[in-house]
């Protein structure tokens, strides 16, 4: 039977995310609009910004931060751009981000040694595996596939490489070990659910050496500069971006970080990503139709949760079927104001990607789950 019950809200999206509990465009209303972002208003606000940012994930002073242009993909393509070439690189791979970091390494700067050490979408690569003589670029969190390293101890405390990390979306759900971490990135869309095209990129003590002793073989876009004249640009880790930030956006960043203070801070957005997992572990360990793609409970995601169907019938189906029916389910629960925007991604195996991070009540996905039956059942024959 349908369910009764329905979300407050079916945004369960991995991005865009859901805004925060609460948000209306009154939020908005200090935007300082139609001003200059050079103007003292302007840098107040992109001051701001910064400062709350750092507060909330706390980033140690010895972390450099910048808002930069092009979300995450911007972000990490400054870093790959701007540090990689003095040593061999290992990328890790397991699915479709970090592939295409690799892509990128191999193919557009096409460094000449370099390992790629993947698994497949589920599964994690071997950890132990990494050398930390090379550099290494890697996502904390799989956005495509549902799996997230299980903490940094992993990482050599030692290391001679630099550590680059993309964690657009595990900033803000899930704990950063900084001290780990040379450069860390991340986009204003993911956890807390502000609008995009903003990225934001953390360089560690580490990262700035590398990038005053190192000068790329290849031309730099504009957009990718961090250094002038051979000294590290400190404006932009002030406020000063390379190009004009939208300040509506700014201010919709600076709303999301007050809630997420209000909210208890970094603990209690990890707190609320993780029971959002456990209530969606909770069901599927009832259900005999819905699995998790991530087996293994150590390495599963708290923010982009996939999800695969089970049910015999369903996995009896040719992928190309499989794919069409996961289609129908997602139109079902769209049609129904229940859930949008939560088919797997492209790339990934056939199934449903929910977004849990801290902008969403738990509450919501407990009244979501069920449908998810219903929605299943409708497209069975």
């Amino acid at each position: 039977m349908k369910p009764a019950r329905k979300p407050s809200l079916g945004h369960f999206s991995s991005g865009p995310c859901a805004k925060r509990p609460g948000w209306t465009l009154a939020g908005l209303g200090g935007a300082c609009l139609g001003r200059s972002h050079r103007s003292s208003a302007g840098k107040a606000r992109l001051a701001e910004a910064l400062d709350r940012t750092r507060a909330v994930l706390g980033i140690p002073d010895t972390h450099r931060l910048a808002i930069v242009p092009a979300s995450d993909t911007g972000a990490v393509e400054m870093a790959l751009w701007s540090l990689l070439g003095p040593r061999g690189v290992d990328v890790l791979v397991w699915e479709s981000f970090s592939k295409g970091w690799a892509g990128d390494v191999t193919g557009q700067l096409k460094l000449a040694d370099v390992r790629v050490l993947d698994a497949p979408y589920g599964a994690l690569p071997d950890l132990a595996a990494v050398d930390w003589t090379r550099d290494v670029v890697f996502v904390w969190n799989g956005t495509t596939s549902g799996v997230r390293v299980p903490d940094g101890g992993w990482i050599d405390a030692d290391r001679q490489g630099l550590a680059i990390c993309d964690a657009t979306s595990a900033a803000f759900a899930m704990d950063l070990p900084w001290e780990r971490l040379d450069v860390v990135t991340w986009s204003w869309q993911k956890c807390l659910g502000g609008e995009g095209g903003h990225g934001m990129l953390a360089l560690g003590p580490r990262a700035v050496e590398r990038l005053l002793a190192h000068a790329p073989a290849w031309p730099m876009p504009k957009i990718f500069r961090m250094t002038k004249g051979g000294r590290l640009d400190e404006d932009l880790f002030a406020g000063a971006t390379i190009n004009t930030p939208s300040l509506l956006c700014v201010e919709d960043w600076i709303d999301a970080l007050r809630w997420a203070e209000g909210a208890g801070g970094l603990p209690a957005l990890v707190a609320r990503a993780e029971g959002n997992l456990a209530a969606i572990a909770a069901w599927v360990e009832r259900s005999s139709s819905f699995g998790f793609l991530a087996a293994d409970p150590a390495v599963r995601s708290c923010t982009s949760v996939c999800l695969t169907i089970t049910a015999p019938w369903f996995a009896a189906l040719p992928t190309d079927e499989q794919r069409a029916r996961v289609g129908r389910l997602v139109k079902l629960l769209a049609a129904e104001g229940v859930a949008h925007d939560i088919g797997a991604y492209r790339d990934a195996p056939p199934g449903l990607r929910v977004w849990a991070g801290p902008t969403i009540e738990t509450a919501d996905l407990e009244a979501l789950l069920p449908w998810l039956d219903w929605a299943l059942a409708q497209v069975a024959d």
